[in-house]
C-alpha cells in the first residue's frame, strides 16, 4: 500500500510538472510592423470606428467613470472581475504598450507582463481581427483616447482560482493558435456576407454571449462551422442570450434583414422583439454607431445561418385567442391576468404596436425554451435605451409587487401558448428561483 501511495504521489508530481511546463512555455506571436507616421490620422479615425464595433467601452468604462479607465465589475463563475484601464496613461493604463504588447493582449490574451488574461476579455473572438485593423485600434488607443490616471482594481477571485498560470493552459487549449489565420473571407460566397461574418465572429464577439459554453467555460464553437454557433448562450444578469440562428420560432428565421438592421441600430424594429438587458447597452455603445453597409452585412451573414438542431418551440398564426379575448371569453386564469395587466399595450390580438409595444404572437424571445428573460421582464420590467434614431426611453413596468409566483407562471404559460405560440409552460418554481435573485423592493 505504501508503494502504491508513493506511486500515486509521484504520478501527481509528474502531472503537475508537465502542466507547469505547458503553462509557462513561451507563446510566440508574429511581429507586426508599425504603420507609417503619415497614416496616423486616418488610422486613429478607423480605430475609433473599430473600437465601437468591438464595444470596448462596454467593459472598460465603469458607470459614471472616465472612458476606457476600467473599474467595471464583471460577474464570473469564479468571482467578480474588474476591467482594466486601457487609456494611454503610462503608469496605470497601457501607454507603455508597444504594438506587439497590444496585439498579444487583444488577440492572444497575454498581458504585457506575461500573465494570461481572464477570458472575460473575448480574445478568442478578437483573434480574427486582421493585422491592419489591429494597427488602427492601436493607433486609436494610443493617440485618440485621453489618458486617465486610474489604478486598476484587484479582482475579487479567491485563491486558488486567482492563480494565473492555469489560465495559460486554458488559453493554449481553447483559444485559436497564435499563428493561425483566424478568418478566411474566401469561405463565403458574397463579399457582404464575408464582411458580416468578420464583424459578427470577430470584433462584434457575438458568440461570447450567444453561443453555449462547456463546463470548462469555453465557447462550444467560434464560427459557423458548428451548428452550436450562436444557437443561444447562458443567462447573463438574469437575461437569456437568445438564439441567433434560423430557427423560425426562437431564432431569426422569421426576421428579415431590415428587421435585424433596425434592431441593431435602434434596439427595436417594426415587427419583432424589443431588446432588454445587456443587449440594449450593446446597441447604445456599439451597433448604433456602425454604418449602414456594415449593419446590412452583419444581418446578411446572420440570415445565412441555418436553424439549430434543437427546436422545442413553434409558431403558426392562429386567430382563436384574439377572437376569444375580443368577445370576453377568458378561459383560464392566465387569460384573465393577461387582460388585466397586458392587453392595454400588447392588445388582445398579441400584436402590440410597432416600435412601441412589441408583439407577443411569434415573438422569438417569448418562444425561447428557457423563459428566464420573460420571467425577469414580468417581475422587474425593462426600459428601452435611447438611441440616435429612437430617442424615447419607453419602458414596461414590473409586476413583482402585484403578481404571485403562481400568477406569473400562469400568465406566461398563457402567453407562450396563445395566438399560435407553442412553447413549454412556466412553473411557479422557475419564477421563485429568479425572484429570489432580484433586489428586494
Amino acid at each position: 500500500m505504501k508503494k502504491f501511495l508513493l506511486s500515486l504521489v509521484g504520478l501527481a508530481v509528474l502531472v503537475l510538472v508537465a502542466l507547469l511546463v505547458f503553462a509557462f512555455w513561451p507563446t510566440h506571436t508574429r511581429v507586426l510592423q508599425n504603420a507609417p507616421q503619415a497614416e496616423q490620422a486616418a488610422l486613429i479615425e478607423k480605430g475609433r470606428y473599430l473600437a465601437d464595433a468591438g464595444d470596448c467601452t462596454a467593459c472598460h468604462t465603469a458607470k459614471g467613470g472616465q472612458p476606457f479607465a476600467g473599474g467595471l465589475p464583471i460577474a464570473s463563475p469564479i468571482g467578480t472581475l474588474y476591467s482594466s484601464n486601457i487609456t494611454p496613461d503610462k503608469t496605470t493604463g497601457i501607454g507603455h504598450y508597444s504594438l506587439e504588447d497590444f496585439d498579444r493582449a487583444v488577440r492572444h490574451g497575454i498581458a504585457a507582463n506575461g500573465d494570461s488574461l481572464y477570458p472575460a476579455m473575448p480574445y478568442p473572438a478578437y483573434a480574427k481581427v486582421t493585422d491592419a485593423d489591429l494597427q488602427a485600434l492601436y493607433a486609436y488607443f494610443m493617440h485618440g483616447v485621453a489618458p486617465v490616471n486610474a489604478e486598476n482594481r484587484a479582482n475579487a477571485v479567491p485563491w486558488p482560482l486567482s492563480m494565473r498560470w492555469p489560465l495559460a493552459i486554458w488559453r493554449k487549449v481553447f483559444a485559436p493558435a497564435p499563428d493561425a489565420v483566424a478568418f478566411k473571407a474566401e469561405g463565403y460566397k458574397a463579399a457582404d456576407v464575408a464582411r458580416g461574418a468578420y464583424l459578427v465572429q470577430g470584433l462584434g464577439h457575438c458568440g461570447s454571449c450567444h453561443t453555449p459554453r462547456a463546463v470548462t467555460l469555453q465557447e462550444k464553437a467560434l464560427d459557423d462551422s458548428s451548428p452550436l454557433y450562436l444557437s443561444g448562450g447562458p443567462v447573463i444578469d438574469g437575461w437569456l442570450a437568445v438564439n441567433l440562428r434560423g430557427n423560425a420560432a426562437d431564432g431569426l428565421g422569421n426576421w428579415n434583414v431590415d428587421d435585424i438592421v433596425a434592431t441593431l441600430r435602434s434596439a427595436r424594429s417594426e415587427t419583432h422583439a424589443v431588446l432588454g438587458g445587456a443587449m440594449g447597452d450593446v446597441v447604445v455603445h456599439s451597433t448604433q454607431n456602425l454604418n449602414d453597409s456594415d449593419l446590412h452585412a452583419m444581418a446578411a451573414y446572420l440570415k445565412t445561418l441555418p436553424a439549430g438542431e434543437r427546436q422545442v418551440s413553434s409558431f403558426t398564426a392562429d386567430p382563436a385567442t384574439a377572437k376569444a379575448l375580443a368577445t370576453g371569453q377568458e378561459g383560464s386564469r392566465g387569460a384573465e391576468l393577461y387582460i388585466d395587466n397586458c392587453a392595454a399595450c400588447h392588445r388582445t390580438n398579441g400584436l402590440g404596436d410597432a416600435r412601441v409595444f412589441p408583439k407577443i404572437a411569434g415573438n422569438s424571445s417569448v418562444l425561447s425554451e428557457d423563459p428566464v428573460s420573460m420571467i425577469r421582464l414580468v417581475l422587474e420590467g425593462s426600459k428601452l435605451p435611447a438611441t440616435a434614431t429612437a430617442p424615447s426611453e419607453l419602458g414596461m413596468p414590473g409586476f413583482a409587487w402585484r403578481l404571485s409566483d403562481e400568477e406569473v407562471a400562469q400568465l406566461l404559460s398563457f402567453i407562450r401558448n396563445s395566438w399560435g405560440n407553442q412553447a413549454p409552460n412556466v412553473s411557479a418554481a422557475q419564477v421563485k428561483q429568479l425572484r429570489d435573485t432580484l433586489p428586494k423592493p
